[in-house]
């Protein structure tokens, strides 16, 4: 039995990310690099449950995403149905809900009707909150929360924190204790500006799909040594 963690966060997000490098320095196409990366996923969530995360949030495509080439995009549309359709009972027998943050509007049809089933039939399980940033950006989320605010009439001097809190994809969540970045690269890209003001950070070289349990537990140790101080002493 895995033993409970000191301080252990209990909201992780992880920017996964170095996909494409580790197909590449294996003299692979980048496609094997996202399906590897998303085979990996599963483990991670299992991980995750064993020490103590109650939500996980994972960056699985931006806006900035549908830039790259058609045939990867499309690649990586297919990959992720074919997760759904492979992972979704086992997510839901292991008491996984599914929620999705960003817009399902550039999604095909049929891709964004098994989103919503997905959540539909997770909706009430309590095991582990599973986020997926899927068509998600920092930026848009922050203006669409703006736009409805604007929408609601609220006068400016009732506009606090939490009410753009309450307008966001992530609203009735406490914010990320701990983001993660795997493939060493040093930025945020777009992902849970708002959210992360004050989350930790953790920056492994290691890239997404050799990302297993034991690098998991390495950062979960390495944030119950930090003191969070939130702007005070």
């Amino acid at each position: 039995m895995t033993p409970t963690l000191v301080n252990a966060p209990a909201h992780v997000a992880i920017i996964m990310d170095g996909n494409g490098r580790w197909a590449k320095q294996r003299g692979l196409p980048r496609a094997a690099g996202h399906k590897a990366g998303t085979d990996n996923l599963r483990r991670v969530i299992e991980a995750a449950v064993e020490l103590g995360i109650r939500i996980l949030t994972i960056y699985a495509f931006s806006t900035e995403n549908w830039q790259r080439p058609a045939d990867e995009v499309n690649g990586l549309m297919s990959i992720f149905e074919e997760v759904i359709d492979r992972e979704l009972g086992e997510l839901h027998r292991n008491g996984v809900r599914l929620r999705h943050i960003g817009r399902l509007d550039r999604l095909s049809p049929a891709f964004a009707d098994k989103v919503r089933a997905a959540i539909a039939l997770t909706r009430d399980n309590t095991r582990l909150t599973l986020n997926i940033a899927f068509n998600y950006g920092g930026r848009a989320e922050i203006v669409e929360a703006v736009r409805s605010i604007v929408a609601a009439g609220l006068p400016p001097e009732q506009i606090t924190d939490d009410t753009v809190a309450a307008h966001l994809y992530t609203a009735g969540q406490p914010d990320p204790d701990l983001i993660i970045r795997t493939s060493g690269e040093m930025r945020v890209s777009n992902f849970l500006i708002w959210q992360g003001a004050y989350s930790e950070y953790f920056i492994t070289p290691t890239y997404w799909p050799d990302f297993d349990k034991e690098q998991l537990r390495l950062a979960l140790e390495e944030y119950s040594r930090r003191h969070r101080r939130f702007g005070g002493l």
